[in-house]
């Protein structure tokens, strides 16, 4: 339930509400095992990761040395986007599913400052973004914040949670971010259904925001070098082409200038002052649902 000031409760999908003693998120960390929003942590030169998330960081960084810009380029990115649906598009609610470790400004101090009602259900299944998840709910006093550990894996439990539901109306229109989220979900996990059951639950006039790693940008010297890295770095990712990035979309209607290399959706700085995109190989769309 929100509270005063504008919080909701830190939840848990399988356990329900946390007491703070309950369940502490440490509990459920193995530092052998590297998490992709430990990593994201080690690129933006964080230090809230482990060994293992770093050997992983170094194996992808050996294959593309740009990944630290990439990563920064991927935040700015979402950055516009919030600027774009909470300004120009009225958009008043989101739901944030692979949040990562905060790092302010979080999405919704960005939304927030331009529209303080606005109100965020951040999802993320990473513990150590739960112990962090304080950082995530200092909204407004108009708006609200949740924090949600679930797995974008599972739609159903993400739609149907309480505080999810607590903190976004589902019958007015909401910005689904999936920013640098779905190329973690390799095709066995069905990423185009997954996408697909989330945008159904939204009415028209919602948005959705997605950015994604591919080869397509790189020289072919450099792309020839991304599968290795990748199963060397212990977390299992795929990398998408233009297509199929375009097939998340399917249905909706590209916000201009549709789908783009990340530094090139509605950039804010002269083109001299942004990297190349080969130094920040990814796709960025935002798409409204009719």
């Amino acid at each position: 339930m929100p509270t005063m000031d504008g919080e909701v409760a830190v939840a848990d999908t399988t356990s329900g509400v946390r007491s703070g003693a309950e369940q502490p998120p440490s509990a459920r960390i193995d530092p052998s095992v590297p998490h992709p929003a430990r990593r994201y942590d080690y690129w933006l030169g964080g230090k809230d990761n482990f060994a293992a998330d770093r050997q992983s960081g170094d194996a992808v960084a050996a294959a593309y040395p740009p990944i630290r810009t990439t990563v920064i380029e991927n935040r700015r990115f979402m950055h516009r986007a919030a600027r774009y649906l909470a300004g120009t598009a009225g958009i008043r609610q989101f739901l944030d599913i692979g949040t990562g470790i905060p790092t302010s400004p979080n999405m919704h101090e960005v939304a927030q400052e331009i529209a303080a009602d606005t109100r965020v259900a951040y999802v993320d299944n990473d513990p150590i973004v739960l112990a962090h998840a304080r950082a995530l709910l200092t909204s407004t006093p108009q708006g609200a914040t949740a924090y949600i550990d679930a797995d974008l894996r599972d739609p159903e439990r993400i739609l149907s949670h309480p505080d999810v539901r607590a903190t976004i109306d589902l019958d007015r229109p909401v910005g689904l971010m999936l920013v640098a989220i779905l190329h973690f979900l390799t095709d066995a996990d069905d990423p185009y259904g997954i996408t697909r059951r989330l945008v159904e639950a939204l009415p028209s006039g919602s948005y959705v925001v997605i950015s994604h790693a591919t080869t397509d940008l790189v020289p072919p010297e450099v792309a020839v070098h991304a599968a290795p890295a990748i199963a060397t770095s212990m977390i299992d990712m795929a990398i998408r082409t233009r297509d199929e990035f375009a097939a998340f979309f399917d249905g909706l209607e590209l916000v201009p200038p549709g789908i783009s290399p990340i530094t090139e959706w509605r950039p804010e700085v002269p083109p001299e002052q942004r990297p190349p995109a080969a130094q920040a190989s990814m796709y960025a769309a935002v798409a409204r649902k009719p």
